[in-house]
């Protein structure tokens, strides 16, 4: 046991949280690194790779039943070389042997992520939890590892022939992925009834009672939402924008909604979004952010508002780091047990708020036997004015008494134990909410947001700069110190940032910065070849293989952001050769696509820009900030804003251009946004 704590100190000097938490685990843990590579070439051994994230809850579980068991640890020690990565910090990695797990799994996958690998690290087994003895229908962990290295030492010819296997796989997968849509990007013409059939293939699994899409768990699928978003300012189709409205409403409503405190957690397990998987992530809080606030432009709904609020609150007080960028995640578990910090008992409720209790506990369906666990979740089960009219209260009274009573028990909530923080800051996720908070800006024409976004832009460009380098960044960030060469998601959501800065601000350093980040891009990342990007430069060297991502899961794909910013900066620089690179992705997944639209959400989002006129509108003043608010509310993916400042002596003018024509300048705004 000695000498397995004495390895276990190897992750001590990481900065991943995920890591950390399993540094004095009895189990030899190594980080990935050429180093810990090297030695097992040179020891023979398999390796082991377990996956995960900090707020992984069964990745927690695992490390209870067996990482900290002195004799699985010893076992592992002896026959391994153990290696634990946050999937986070090298999704690069994650990827790759998630893919073969998923092949071995016959599609399951998830984490905690445990893959075998031989000694030069191809995969041979795999899988996701393992109980410390046999349950769930699954093999214990002592089970496997026991007969893995069984398997290694006895049949090594077997193993390596599997590896063989796999590894062939998940390259030819690629490499005929690429041969099948390598095709020349003029054969590819997109039309309005490619649209109407991927509307109507996304539309069958429309949840219309309770929002989103399909049966429980429930995710946010923010991607499809705006696919049905554009969809309904291209084609007005009121089904579109009833789908948006009812699945922002019951995410809202419902206990995936942190009703309290702010902020939206990962998913729901159950169809009403009542019962959540209570981790926060940044990248989901950042999506919802961002369509709330494009949405509200349509239809000024106050409750979009107010949830924009109360998250940008939640970001504010628990998220944001002294240094100005953004922590990724908060924990499902505080003291060993999901959720427990976010939930009620009613005897609490009604001791902390006396005779407010009664219309709280109505309107967020607290009872004495709780609705989840003899606990209470609280989510709104009523709309407020119908609630209002029942109970026959004045609106504005009881706003001001929910609100009240939501702060005293926000007080009395942070006296608890808190969940755990992932305070990494990981540039994609970042430059994420950057984009969101730039959009609510617009949106609502608030300015802390906007101001509170740059000044973290400012920091992501700074911070996670590659000290002698020009334009290469980081992609993980903690105490002062920039980790791991920045992957495709990276560069392509700051850009995409950048350029939302530049349509908030216009200033040219944001969108000079942009193109410049998009020419690194194109030399660094891009296959000629096919026209995609990998996920990884050719400067990553401790990689199987290089990879491309381009399916939009949780986040939107790299592939996927970079086709949005290409046709961005084509009519923003009038350089069509973004155009046609932009026209080549599409065309490359067109059957693809059109096939499978709920997982290429934001891909497909991207196809009105093809299909419908895009607009533009010149604005030629001596101060920007005059025009920016009424402006920016008012225009959507499909418009361009350009402004030229001139002397203060001349008049204001505005020039209005749709599907490549120009309407006459006019002196009025109004004027301009009516022909808009």
């Amino acid at each position: 046991m000695k000498k397995s704590a004495k390895k276990a100190k190897l992750l001590i000097h990481e900065s991943s949280p995920y890591l950390l938490q399993h540094a004095y685990n009895p189990v030899a843990w190594h980080p990935w690194n050429n180093d810990t590579l090297n030695k097992a070439k040179e020891l023979d051994k398999p390796i082991l790779v377990s996956i995960g994230y900090s707020t992984c809850h069964w990745c927690h579980v695992m490390e209870r039943e067996s990482f900290e068991d002195p004799i699985v640890a010893d076992y592992m020690n002896e026959h391994f070389i153990n290696i634990k990565v946050d999937r986070e910090e090298r999704p690069d990695i994650d990827a790759i042997y998630m893919e073969a797990v998923q092949l071995i799994q016959n599609g399951q996958g998830g984490w905690p992520l445990n893959c075998f690998l031989t000694p030069d690290g191809r995969p041979f087994f795999g899988g996701t939890y393992f109980p410390p003895k046999n349950a769930y229908r699954r093999t214990s962990w002592t089970e496997v590892i026991h007969n893995l290295n069984l398997a290694f030492r006895h049949r090594r010819d077997e193993i390596e022939g599997q590896a063989d296997k796999i590894t062939a796989h998940i390259s030819k997968a690629q490499v005929h992925f690429v041969q099948d849509i390598a095709i020349d990007s003029t054969s590819s013409v997109w039309q309005q009834a490619d649209i109407n059939t991927l509307y109507n293939k996304l539309s069958q699994s429309f949840d219309r009672t309770h929002g989103g899409f399909g049966s429980a768990p429930k995710f946010p699928a923010t991607m499809a939402l705006r696919f049905c978003l554009n969809y309904y300012l291209s084609e007005k189709h009121q089904g579109a924008l009833e789908q948006l409205n009812c699945s922002l409403k019951s995410m809202m409503n419902g206990g995936i909604y942190d009703h309290l405190g702010g902020g939206f957690s990962r998913y729901a397990v159950d169809e009403k979004w009542l019962v959540p998987h209570f981790e926060k992530m940044l990248y989901d809080n950042a999506l919802l952010i961002g369509l709330m606030a494009d949405s509200y432009k349509i239809e000024a709904n106050e409750s979009y508002r107010q949830c924009i609020a109360e998250t940008f609150e939640w970001l504010q007080r628990e998220m944001t780091a002294p240094s100005g960028g953004f922590y990724a995640a908060l924990d499902a578990d505080s003291e060993g047990v999901e959720g427990k910090f976010y939930i009620w008992s009613k005897a609490e409720i009604d001791a902390k708020l006396g005779k407010d209790a009664a219309v709280f506990c109505a309107f967020y369906d607290v009872t004495e036997d709780g609705n989840w666990e003899n606990s209470n979740i609280l989510h709104q089960q009523h709309d407020f004015l119908s609630f209002c009219e029942n109970y026959q209260l004045d609106p504005s009274k009881l706003r001001k008494q929910l609100n009240h009573s939501k702060a005293l028990l926000l007080d009395l909530r942070e006296t608890r134990i808190r969940p755990g923080l992932d305070d990494k800051i990981l540039l994609d996720w970042n430059a994420m909410m950057i984009t969101a908070l730039l959009k609510a800006s617009q949106a609502l024409s608030d300015e802390r947001y906007k101001r509170y976004a740059l000044q973290s832009l400012n920091f992501l460009t700074k911070a996670l700069k590659v000290e002698g380098a020009s334009l290469e960044l980081y992609h993980s960030y903690k105490d002062g110190v920039g980790k791991y060469t920045a992957f495709l998601d990276d560069y392509a959501l700051l850009i995409e940032a950048l350029l939302e800065a530049y349509q908030c601000s216009q200033s040219q350093q944001y969108l000079q910065l942009a193109e410049r980040y998009t020419e690194y891009v194109n030399n660094h990342f891009l296959d000629q070849k096919d026209g995609l990007y990998f996920f990884t430069s050719a400067k990553q060297t401790d990689v199987l293989l290089h990879k491309k991502s381009i399916y939009d899961s949780a986040t939107p794909s790299g592939n996927a952001v970079m086709l949005h910013n290409l046709q961005k900066l084509s009519f923003l620089l009038d350089n069509n050769s973004y155009h046609e690179q932009g026209l080549k992705m599409l065309a490359v997944l067109q059957k693809t696509l059109i096939k499978y639209p709920q997982s290429f959400g934001y891909w497909a989002a991207a196809l009105f820009r093809e299909v419908y006129p895009l607009k533009s509108i010149r604005i030629k003043a001596a101060d920007w900030s005059i025009y920016a608010n009424p402006v920016l509310k008012n225009i959507f993916f499909d418009t361009f804003v350009y402004y030229e400042a001139q002397e203060a002596s001349q008049k204001d003018s505005f020039l209005v251009c749709i599907d490549q024509q120009c309407h006459l300048p006019v002196h009025q705004l109004t004027e301009a946004l009516n022909l808009l």
